[in-house]
């Protein structure tokens, strides 16, 4: 039962940008369209998950004095290797994503996840910790780009939607994105505050 909590927390109830607050940046940046928020995912989870099980196996050993530098070393390891791999086999997101790549390394979800989490627990909880913050970081990003997507450039994956539909392009724009996300925590705390109640 431990596990299936540890794999779920990141989804929901400690959700990395809905509840806890952070990487708001690339949220709002690369969420323009679904490809985009897809992407980011899948990097920001790999070096989630990698960083978590590297640190989780080191951590009896590493001095305290030592601890956040190795960390960042360990993140921005994993990043170059996300970031050489775009670079190499998808061109066109390496460009699309731009500088948020090489942001990863100080995105503080992961660095948090390594101070908070990894640095405390064993290494199979660690790796269900970095999936399921991956996992809730994904689906914030992923509904946010796709409400603007649709809204914004009447399209999905570049597919047109509605032939002749004019979009709202300010939902593409960073008022949009404000606007979505502020949305999207209003109805997360009206749907915990009602939970509550009951």
């Amino acid at each position: 039962m431990r596990h299936w909590k540890e794999l779920v927390k990141g989804i929901w109830s400690r959700n990395p940008q809905l509840v806890l607050g952070l990487a708001f940046c690339p949220t709002l940046a690369v969420s323009t369209s679904v490809s985009n928020a897809l992407w980011m995912t899948l990097a920001a989870t790999f070096v989630l998950v990698c960083s978590n099980l590297l640190i989780s196996s080191i951590r009896k050993i590493v001095p305290g004095h030592l601890r956040i530098p190795l960390f960042i070393t360990i993140i921005a390891s994993f990043v170059t290797v996300v970031d050489l791999l775009l670079n190499a086999y998808q061109p066109e997101v390496y460009r699309s994503l731009g500088i948020f790549i090489p942001l990863i390394v100080v995105n503080c979800i992961i660095l948090g996840r390594a101070e908070e989490f990894a640095q405390k627990n064993g290494v199979f909880v660690s790796v269900l910790d970095g999936i399921g913050m991956g996992i809730g970081f994904g689906l914030t990003l992923t509904v946010l780009a796709a409400v603007r997507e649709v809204l914004g450039a009447n399209s999905l994956f570049g597919y047109t939607l509605i032939p002749g539909m004019e979009p709202a392009t300010a939902m593409v724009m960073a008022p949009g994105a404000f606007f979505t996300l502020a949305l999207m925590l209003w109805a997360m705390n009206a749907v915990n505050s009602r939970s509550k109640r009951k």
